[in-house]
């Protein structure tokens, strides 16, 4: 008993004692738990006070950050040496643990105010002013879209450099280019981003603003290479490359304005005494040297200009652009072959018909609009009992049917065109020239504006190169595949028509079904556009607010009124004013919707400044074709409509054939559509063939047709008298 008790004794000292070395343990542990919470108290206040440094000192955010990065850092390993802490005291005992789980708890809550504190800091850095020159920052909504970076994705365009002579192509990949993100409108970047890309032509007095496109760094280092290729391919053009291979010939509008620039001395001549002819005639014309031989007013004072396309589109602009109040001759146009229209513009001649000088432009002398206008203004001077060829002038290429046609029966003038000029770019010509000089405008001034923008534009570098940024904000605008409109608004009258000129040189230059590898890519920029502030009133609305598929070229004029004329309508207020806060206000209030915008901005319209925009837009879709890789220099859908024409007059004649044949038996045998269409040998064609029909019986041409032509298989045609010949139908 004895030996038992003592070893239960023994047993029991053990166990007290090691009782007592647990309860040191957990005392140990509980104390270690106390230390780590204590520290984790001092972390996280640590961490609140980097977290209001943070917020104090925004200017400093770098070191903001830094300091909330240590007490992050420093909070996490307290919670490290906490949580070890807990571990520990959790195994020695459950006070122990509970208090370990307290000084996680406070561990925890000292590494998320750290978190708060960096987070703080973070976005005070991102708030900081930038401290480069136009304080432009590559933000998200500026970075290069996918598109340009060569990734393709769904509903995108895909550019790449390895499948075409020039070193960017496109392709679409079945869907529409995305539309561009929010623009940035941070005032001062803006204002920055104006200052950076403003271009000034200081002898011009022209200024072009892009900085309301969305273009960014990463785009234009992109466009670098393709650029370089572009400015290539000009410089060969004007050195005389064969530009239009279908066609085998140059184009040189370049040398009109400088002929030292032509590839050889017979061009050279051929340009500078075209140009002294056009002015010795012009100031024979005004003068009264030369005058018309049946007129009282013994001059002639008025033109009548006929031509289509660009042997009148460019004139008319030119006109509405700088003719004079009173001009030595007035201008009128025939540039359709519309009867009622030609008609207008005779009847409204009236008897200055004897006075009017006709100057036909085509430079083959068979475009049926042109030609059909000729001969009826023929037969109003035979009617009249004048003779047309006293009055006559014709500008055409060498040895064209009109050309021999002048020259046969005595005209007047004849005046070359050049066939390595292009009637879109054939303003600086003796089409535009001759017409002008005729109403007073210098036509010289002209020249040297495009000759000295022709000199800006042969700039590589793209900031000096007003063309070249047209060039490129036309790309990144409509993805480079024209999926947006360009809307040109002249905020002057006088520039009404640039935007119809525009509207030409632009859609059909660069309108192509298939690019310069044979790739079908239906490629094109659609140009409209009237006046401001006028279509503040019309489509404006829909801009600010409609579909987002355009971009706007606002056309910027800062005289207002030649010197000596401002007026002001009340203190400090002219007309003007209005004109110059409508335009920048539009310009304002799209680009607050996301609606990008290019500004050329011209002192005055003069006869250089003219020349100049001219000069300026040839060479901006010069360049932006190479972008695309189009050829600028062919129109092969106008040739296209022109025999899509031809054949309706075709299928007119023997439609014709068929009713004069029905119409000669005995008796008369009237036909159905069907049955024409059948005897005409073309069933396909029983559509054009109603609407033929019905067109011929609206003008009374010796076509009966009964029924009712809103129920087109009702309908019966027979002739009103057999055999009738051309000149009855």
């Amino acid at each position: 008993m004895a030996s038992i008790s003592g070893a239960a004794a023994a047993a029991a000292a053990a166990a007290a004692a090691a009782a007592a070395a647990a309860a040191a343990a957990a005392a140990a542990a509980a104390a270690a738990a106390a230390a780590a919470a204590a520290a984790a108290a001092a972390a996280a206040a640590a961490a609140a006070a980097a977290a209001a440094a943070a917020a104090a000192a925004a200017a400093a955010a770098a070191a903001a950050a830094a300091a909330a990065a240590a007490a992050a850092a420093a909070a996490a390993a307290a919670a490290a040496a906490a949580a070890a802490a807990a571990a520990a005291a959790a195994a020695a005992a459950a006070a122990a643990a509970a208090a370990a789980a307290a000084a996680a708890a406070a561990a925890a809550a000292a590494a998320a105010a750290a978190a708060a504190a960096a987070a703080a800091a973070a976005a005070a850095a991102a708030a900081a002013p930038s401290s480069g020159v136009c304080g432009l920052r590559l933000r998200r909504d500026h970075l290069p879209r996918s598109s340009y970076l060569g990734l393709a994705r769904s509903n995108s365009v895909v550019y790449s450099t390895s499948s075409s002579p020039n070193s960017l192509t496109s392709k679409q990949s079945g869907g529409h280019a995305h539309a561009h993100e929010a623009v940035d409108k941070d005032p001062i970047r803006l204002w920055n981003r104006y200052v950076e890309w403003l271009y000034q032509h200081k002898q011009l007095g022209l200024f072009v603003d892009v900085s309301r496109i969305g273009f960014t760094e990463e785009f234009l280092r992109r466009m670098e290479e393709p650029m370089r290729g572009a400015f290539a391919a000009m410089r060969e053009l004007e050195k005389g490359a064969i530009a239009n291979p279908d066609e085998g010939r140059m184009v040189g509008h370049y040398w009109l304005r400088n002929p030292a620039l032509a590839p050889n001395s017979f061009l050279k001549d051929k340009i500078e005494t075209t140009l002294e002819r056009i002015l010795a005639f012009a100031s024979d014309i005004i003068s009264a040297k030369i005058r018309p031989p049946s007129s009282s007013a013994g001059r002639f004072t008025q033109i009548l200009s006929i031509g289509i396309g660009g042997s009148s589109l460019g004139p008319q602009f030119v006109a509405e652009a700088l003719a004079p109040d009173n001009p030595p001759l007035m201008i009128r146009f025939i540039d359709n072959t519309d009867p009622a229209g030609i008609d207008h513009q005779i009847a409204q001649l009236g008897p200055e018909l004897a006075s009017t000088l006709v100057v036909v432009i085509s430079k083959s002398g068979g475009t049926p609009e042109t030609r059909n206008g000729l001969l009826e203004v023929q037969k109003a001077f035979r009617d009249a009992g004048l003779d047309f060829s006293k009055q006559g002038v014709a500008i055409t290429q060498e040895n064209s049917l009109l050309d021999n046609t002048a020259r046969i029966e005595g005209w007047l003038a004849r005046f070359p065109m050049f066939d390595w000029v292009g009637g879109r770019t054939s303003e600086m010509s003796a089409v535009g020239l001759l017409p002008a000089a005729l109403q007073g405008i210098d036509i010289k001034e002209m020249l040297v504006g495009a000759a000295q923008m022709d000199e800006e534009t042969r700039n590589t570098e793209i900031k000096e190169n007003p063309a070249a940024l047209l060039a490129l904000c036309w790309y990144w605008a409509s993805d480079g595949v024209g999926n947006k409109d360009m809307v040109v608004l002249p905020y002057k009258d006088s520039l009404l028509l640039l935007s119809r000129y525009l509207q030409q040189l632009v859609m059909e230059s660069l309108g192509k079904e298939f690019d310069l590898d044979g790739n079908q890519v239906n490629q094109g920029l659609t140009v409209y556009g009237n006046k401001g502030s006028t279509d503040q009133h019309a489509y404006i609305q829909q801009l600010r607010e409609g579909v987002h598929n355009f971009f706007v070229t606002f056309i910027e004029v800062l005289r207002d009124r030649p010197p000596g004329h401002e007026w002001e309508l009340e203190p400090s207020v002219t007309c003007g004013d209005y004109l110059f806060g409508m335009l920048h206000g539009t310009r304002s209030a799209l680009y607050a919707n996301d609606r990008e915008s290019i500004t050329v901005t011209v002192q005055e319209v003069n006869p250089r400044a003219v020349g100049a925009l001219v000069a300026l837009y040839e060479r901006a879709v010069g360049l932006y074709a190479y972008l695309i890789n189009i050829n600028a220099y062919h129109q092969p859908g106008v040739e296209a409509g022109k025999k899509a024409a031809g054949e309706v007059l075709a299928l007119q004649k023997r439609i014709l054939l068929v009713l004069n044949e029905a119409s000669c038996k005995d008796p008369v045998e009237p036909l159905t559509l069907d049955q024409i269409a059948d005897r005409c040998h073309c069933p396909e064609e029983i559509e054009m063939i109603y609407k033929i029909i019905q067109h011929m019986a609206a003008n009374d041409r010796a076509l009966i047709a009964e029924g009712n032509c809103g129920s087109p298989r009702s309908i019966k045609v027979y002739l009103g008298e057999c055999d009738v010949d051309d000149d009855m139908i």
